[in-house]
């Protein structure tokens, strides 16, 4: 079978189970199969495929077929221009959380600064905050291990072993260390509102990692009492929070001693992400 073929009957399978991106799905499927990236195998569609690849293919046309995630499949999400590792114990890299780190890297461009993050997952945030603050150093928790492991992996690709260290542990046993910035993209889905998520997310990405409980703010309210004791003063605490959270979570940060320094809009034009200062 020639490239173009595998393509034209991988879009038309991911299509017939309603699959929007079904064109672009197939071609990256392909492109994981192949081991080459999308733009060279659409300049090669002559090329001929052995059977063995198309059974793999085929593989990965049944598994998005029922509406696993393209990332998982790929094993990889591009965030902040870099590709992280991930897999269905870390939650998916959101372009709205490349929104944070702008923010972030604005206020603290050439500074030395440690960091925090707060639910880690794949490490994508802290890591991509080092890479451009160079003389930074920062922690990683989750309570996942095995997230753990994969932040570790990404840390390690982007050779910053010696700058985060990332641990398994809870927020409530951070002890005797503080931190200029705390950053934290926590669960923040009331649990109810879970069922109505779209398939791959809820069938999908770890419930922890989405499950704010009752009203959403179970852990937001954790980091930001936790973040009291363990931030330095004028210490910065960066969140990411749910739509139409904001006026709860602004009343917890006043309440907390926080002044509230940026709001961030989404694409959406939907609040999403909160930085304060620690008073």
């Amino acid at each position: 079978m020639k490239t173009l073929e595998a393509i034209k009957i991988g879009s038309k399978l991911l299509k017939e189970k309603k699959i929007s991106s079904y064109i672009l799905d197939a071609e990256l499927l392909l492109s994981k199969v192949l081991n080459k990236s999308r733009e060279e195998i659409l300049i090669n569609l002559d090329n001929k495929i052995d059977k063995k690849k198309i059974s793999i293919f085929e593989g990965y046309l049944h598994r998005r077929s029922k509406n696993e995630p393209i990332a998982y499949i790929l094993e990889e999400k591009e965030f902040w221009s870099k590709k992280f590792k991930v897999n269905r114990d870390t939650l998916i890299p959101r372009p709205e959380t490349e929104l944070l780190i702008d923010e972030i890297l604005k206020l603290y461009k050439g500074k030395k600064i440690s960091i925090l993050d707060i639910g880690t997952g794949s490490g994508c945030i802290i890591i991509s905050l080092l890479n451009y603050l160079k003389q930074s150093t920062g922690t990683g928790i989750d309570i996942s291990k095995k997230a753990i492991l994969i932040a570790r992996e990404n840390a390690s690709k982007s050779k910053l072993y010696n700058r985060v260290k990332f641990s398994s542990k809870k927020i409530e046993n951070i002890f005797n260390k503080k931190f200029d910035l705390i950053v934290s993209n926590p669960p923040y889905i009331e649990r109810k509102d879970i069922k109505n998520l779209s398939e791959d997310i809820k069938r999908y990405e770890p419930r922890v990692a989405l499950d704010g409980g009752n009203d959403g703010l179970d852990l937001i309210r954790k980091v930001i009492y936790k973040s009291k004791y363990i931030l330095k003063i004028k210490g910065m605490l960066a969140l990411e929070i749910g739509n139409e959270q904001i006026k709860k979570v602004s009343k917890l940060l006043i309440d907390n001693n926080f002044c509230i320094r940026k709001i961030i809009k989404d694409y959406k034009n939907n609040v999403r992400c909160v930085i304060a200062y620690f008073k």
